[in-house]
């Protein structure tokens, strides 16, 4: 990936009179921050043409200068002293209306995500794919099953890029039990020392010193450098201060959760794990601020699908004056993806779910008890069955009861364990996916 041209500067453009003249045309006949609903970087728009009879570069310093209008600071400041700014613009207010409309408040989720005793399944596979992904665009090399394979049996890794994905999945755990917590540098240092556990960052310096400032690489091109390592302890600082404290004037919290996302990316604190952490306060100024249905979103598996997208909102933002209103628009997008995928998931399992169940009832492997409990055991899937209660249930003998659950246990539809002196028995963990191959 390219470094993107530097726009030019626009008082050089506006030196010239007759320039000056034609761009505050434009700007009298309205000219917007986003034409055609797009928030284009200079290295986009100079290959558009223009309105008749204006220069690119004239109609680029209208744009600029129309942004301004709009534009909003926050307290992240460059090496200069500069602040970083976003623009108020229709794209990024469409994109804020869609999450609040489909990530908080009270919403019409299927029966199996909102169910106390199946949600915890539906939360813990969407953690699992967020470690992992967010481990493979650091870099880790494992394929997904084998990941999934890992965390669910508990087994240790067996290499570092397994360790990577298992620190992950702890870590937003982790976020999940400090969601009400003030952000603290204590509560970034544990997160980060989470992420990097038990691996080869683990014996490098924990904060960055002069003796390794670092840059970003993409391709083994320097596209960044972060800050003086000095600056670090201070930064962080405002950035707990930004994270916990009520702005004066609105700021979204959408737009609050995805400018710390950038922000720790900005300061580069650690000598890696920083797109980690990054990544996980952004779940945690979520979930924090009430979005709950975050606990069931990936957007890692997004960015992973369009990397040079994600490092090229950043660049955007450095090229053009701190405007993040790049990275803002780039991680909307992310986050819309993320949430259609969901919904998409989410109805596809419902689907299933009624697929199955009207299988099972056309079906005569079955009795009729043994079709009302696997019609259970699927909307339910941690539930517990003993001979006694389907027993009490269909009001048959104890042999009866017995023989149901033996037989389904026998097929592998049910797994039995023996707790003193009962027997009890519990859906197999991909009862539906054994149910469908039958």
């Amino acid at each position: 990936m390219r470094t993107p041209q530097v726009p030019p500067d626009i008082y050089n453009v506006l030196e010239d009179k007759d320039s000056a003249g034609r761009i505050f045309g434009l700007l009298v006949k309205g000219s917007g921050p986003a034409p055609d609903g797009k928030y284009r970087h200079w290295d986009t728009q100079r290959r558009i043409a223009p309105p008749p009879g204006v220069s690119a570069e004239e109609y680029w310093v209208a744009l600029k200068l129309a942004r301004r209008q709009f534009q909003k600071e926050i307290p992240l400041r460059d090496y200069g002293g500069q602040p970083f700014t976003y623009t108020v613009c229709d794209p990024l207010l469409e994109l804020l209306h869609y999450v609040d409309r489909f990530t908080s408040g009270t919403l019409e989720l299927p029966q199996q995500a909102t169910n106390p005793e199946t949600k915890d399944r539906y939360i813990i596979n969407s953690l699992i794919e967020e470690a992992i992904t967010s481990s493979q665009l650091e870099g880790a090399a494992t394929t997904r099953t084998i990941a999934k394979e890992m965390i669910r049996s508990g087994r240790r890794p067996i290499s570092e890029d397994e360790q990577m994905i298992l620190n992950n999945f702890q870590a937003m755990l982790q976020i999940q039990a400090i969601k009400n917590q003030s952000l603290t540098m204590e509560v970034i240092s544990d997160l980060h020392t989470t992420i990097i556990r038990d691996t080869e960052t683990q014996r490098l310096s924990y904060f960055r010193t002069e003796a390794n400032n670092i840059a970003v690489y993409y391709k083994e091109a320097i596209i960044f450098r972060p800050p003086p390592a000095g600056e670090v302890p201070e930064r962080l600082q405002r950035l707990c201060a930004f994270a916990n404290e009520t702005q004066s004037g609105f700021l979204h919290p959408v737009i609050k959760a995805i400018v710390l996302h950038f922000w720790l990316a900005y300061i580069h604190p650690f000598v890696n794990g920083n797109g980690r952490t990054a990544r996980a306060l952004f779940y945690w100024s979520m979930l924090s601020q009430g979005f709950w249905l975050f606990e069931y979103i990936s957007i890692s598996s997004i960015l992973k699908a369009g990397p040079s997208k994600y490092a090229r909102s950043f660049l955007y933002t450095e090229t053009d004056d701190n405007d993040l209103t790049y990275f803002l628009l780039a991680q909307l997008s992310v986050i819309k993806r993320a949430i259609k995928a969901l919904y998409k998931y989410l109805t596809r399992k419902t689907i299933e779910v009624k697929e199955i169940l009207a299988v099972l009832q056309s079906s005569d492997q079955f009795n009729h008890r043994q079709l009302a409990l696997l019609s259970h055991a699927i909307r339910h899937p941690g539930q517990r069955y003993t001979i006694k209660s389907h027993r009490a249930s269909h009001r048959v003998a104890y042999q009866t009861a017995r023989t149901d659950l033996l037989e389904l246990a026998e097929r592998g539809l049910l797994v039995q364990s023996r707790q003193r002196t009962a027997y009890t028995f519990v859906p197999a963990n991909d009862l539906q996916d054994r149910l469908r191959r039958r």
